[in-house]
């Protein structure tokens, strides 16, 4: 009998080494479109890209590895994306606007909102109808953070991206779709999507990232890739809630980058569930300017098969009395592996400070890999309370055993503490159709788990 022949495991690769195909004419090609700003300001970026090492920090590094990546021969479009289409409010929401494969599919807006001057366009049209505030929105190179390389990259490369813009003092019941449909194999799409909330005001997000109907055609390997930003400005006395469920195809490899300023008073949420794709980065960036001001971050991972998820947040207050409540779960069965890494800066202006930062991950298979890094850097002694907390595990069997004992059977025991594991981002979705579409994709996942237990 021959023996089997082992597959060989492909070279572990860093950030640097993405093999995503761009270059300076890439950037030029794009940049011919806009005005000259735009160009130095895409050309700046790039250059950045070029310059910044995958990780800017050594205590995240070992934990980066790209094998998972092929973007070889992914397109990266060079022109911007166009597309003009109305389409009905679905139930429960204010707006929404879709976006597929880089091409607006759908776009609407309640007669309340419009009255009240809220904006939802797409980043090209505001560009193409009023660029000077298109100047004043993208000019800002500090809403996106500078160490970092893919930011960077969907600066200079950006070819679409949403706007979406709340007057002061108005305040939204309904939710604001964004719905991001893509998956199309060896094709790349960058984009920006650029929120401000005006004093007083107060609105809720819901983002949706699905697969588009030309994923079910891709074959072999091909593997798609999105890169995008949200660039977030909340005003004094401001609230905003922001909810994201991505579901993409697991032939994405998906980098996201989310940047946050929030003012005097001001509130941000944000419940993220990562539960798709082959590759994800998701980085978040919040600063606590204003006295007061405060942030609440729940990110979730349910991973499977040898899917890969890095999580990273940044929070930093700088105001007086500032809040932060940071937490980041993952649940994984088979191969998954997850790396979740926070830090929480304190700066000297930044008196009675309360922070919290969490990182809890649960195993749910011997293959399977969490890493917790959470930490502290703190330059102002005076502070309510300033902490973090980690822990990495299977399934508590105390848990189990008290479930068991009241009649629910093994495989239902584990489904419950999981699922309930992971029910503080489902129950912070401020829309019931997207809430009651999270906890059916949990569900699943976990089904699919259990058929892939048992045909091992």
């Amino acid at each position: 009998m021959t023996a089997p022949t082992s597959r060989p495991r492909p070279v572990r690769r860093a950030l640097d080494e993405l093999s995503l195909p761009v270059d300076g004419a890439a950037v030029q090609d794009l940049a011919a479109a806009g005005p000259d700003w735009l160009a130095e300001d895409r050309t700046a970026a790039f250059d950045a890209y070029t310059a910044l090492p995958g990780e800017s920090n050594l205590l995240y590094t070992p934990y980066i590895d790209l094998r998972a990546a092929r973007l070889e021969d992914c397109h990266v479009p060079t022109t911007l994306g166009g597309g003009r289409a109305a389409t009905d409010l679905p139930p429960g929401a204010d707006g929404l606007i879709e976006i597929t494969e880089g091409v607006l599919t759908g776009a609407a807006l309640s007669a309340a909102a419009t009255t009240a001057g809220v904006s939802l366009r797409t980043l090209p049209d505001v560009l193409a109808s009023d660029p000077d505030r298109a100047k004043a929105l993208l000019a800002d190179a500090a809403r996106i953070p500078s160490t970092d390389k893919f930011a960077q990259l969907t600066r200079a490369l950006w070819s679409t991206g949403v706007v979406l813009e709340v007057p002061a003092g108005v305040r939204l019941d309904k939710p604001i779709i964004v719905r991001w449909v893509l998956g199309e194999p060896d094709r790349a799409l960058l984009t920006r999507t650029v929120v401000r909330i005006g004093d007083g005001a107060e609105a809720s997000i819901v983002e949706e990232l699905t697969a588009s109907a030309a994923t079910s055609i891709a074959t072999g390997e091909a593997q798609a890739f999105f890169a995008g930003t949200t660039e977030v400005v909340v005003g004094a006395n401001a609230t905003l809630h922001v909810a994201s469920l991505q579901e993409l195809p697991s032939s994405v490899v998906a980098i996201q980058h989310r940047s946050a300023d929030v003012g005097e008073g001001g509130s941000l949420r944000w419940a993220l569930a990562q539960l798709g794709g082959r590759l994800i980065r998701s980085r978040v960036d919040n600063r606590l300017v204003g006295d007061r001001s405060s942030v609440e971050q729940v990110e979730i991972v349910f991973g499977g098969e040898e899917q890969v998820f890095d999580l990273t947040s940044y929070t930093t207050h700088i105001g007086r009395d500032t809040t932060g409540n940071l937490l980041s779960k993952g649940a994984l069965l088979d191969r998954a592996r997850t790396y979740m890494k926070g830090l929480i800066v304190i700066d000297r202006s930044a008196h009675g400070t309360d922070s919290f930062l969490g990182e809890f991950g649960m195993n749910l298979s011997k293959s399977a890999r969490s890493v917790a890094i959470p930490s502290l850097e703190i330059d102002q002694p005076d502070c309510r309370r300033a902490a973090h907390s980690s822990s990495v595990g299977p399934i508590d069997e105390t848990q189990l055993f008290y479930l068991e004992s009241r009649g629910i059977p093994p495989d239902d025991a584990r489904k419950f503490i999981v699922l309930g594991f992971l029910e503080p981002v489902v129950a912070r979705v401020p829309l019931a159709a997207a809430r009651d579409r999270l906890r059916e994709l949990l569900e699943e996942k976990w089904d699919a788990g259990l058929d892939g237990e048992a045909a091992a």
